[in-house]
């Protein structure tokens, strides 16, 4: 047996235990450690050179006021109305808890 076979062998045991040691499954367990085992043994400098390319998504720059300009905004349905911040307020504004809601009437 040579060492890249004792490797599959390796890739293949460590497959089928992952999946809880199913029964019948050893063609694709032996096949997908055999391509484990090819990718490992490969040169750096090959593989380096198959890198998938990813384009960057696409950003959007968007404009929005200092918060010395404005303290919160509030939005309706039909406008969008911004409150003068004040010198004394922090930088970020903080949340109110939500008040409970009532039990439901038993039914």
């Amino acid at each position: 047996m040579t060492a890249d076979e004792q490797r599959i062998r390796e890739f293949a045991y460590q497959i089928w235990e992952s999946e809880g040691r199913p029964h019948g499954q050893d063609a694709r367990h032996w096949e997908m450690a055999r391509k484990l085992a090819e990718a490992e043994s490969r040169p750096a400098e090959q593989s380096a050179g198959k890198v998938r390319r990813v384009s960057k998504p696409k950003t959007t720059t968007t404009t929005t006021a200092t918060p010395a300009a404005t303290k919160t905004t509030r939005t309706t349905k039909a406008t969008t109305i911004a409150k003068p911040a004040k010198a004394t307020d922090a930088a970020t504004p903080v949340k109110k808890p939500r008040t409970p809601r009532a039990p439901k009437p038993a039914s």
